[in-house]
């Protein structure tokens, strides 16, 4: 069960519990000013993050190796998002857990990345095999 969806409000609640009891409704207003706009800072990350996602390709990221190097386990969907500014494809069936998005470069490097309740729980690179065999030569001809 995720707990920080019980324990946040139960904190906030207390938080303004204490202020009324402290310093009565003006206490309250404080506290609840303050709550408000850390909500407001929070609500005004996600639209950042949602509208510079929505400028890329579902799926894109400028480079996958580097993707996978910054990638940390526990942290949320939104700050992944925030890396790639873009929403990552869908893998996995809609509606279960755990979810699998996947970002691609244009190497066609891509890194599937797990979601378990909305936290990153585990990644993986995959790039494609590169031929050991040199690139043909081109042969010019010369012109007349």
């Amino acid at each position: 069960m995720n707990f920080r969806k019980i324990w946040v409000p139960v904190g906030l609640a207390v938080l303004l519990f204490a202020a009324h009891q402290t310093y009565g409704w003006p206490g309250v207003a404080a506290v609840g000013g303050g709550i408000v706009m850390w909500l407001l800072l929070h609500f005004n990350r996600l639209m950042s993050v949602v509208r510079k996602a929505s400028q890329q390709p579902i799926g894109y990221v400028a480079s996958a190796v580097m993707l996978n190097a910054k990638l940390r386990p526990g942290v949320n969907m939104m700050h992944v998002v925030a890396m790639t500014r873009s929403l990552g494809k869908q893998m996995s069936p809609k509606g279960e857990q755990p979810e699998i998005f996947r970002w691609t470069d244009g190497s066609h490097s891509h890194v599937d990345c797990t979601f378990d309740h909305g936290r990153l729980a585990s990644w993986e690179l995959y790039r494609p095999k590169q031929d050991d065999a040199p690139a043909p030569a081109v042969e010019h001809t010369p012109t007349p």
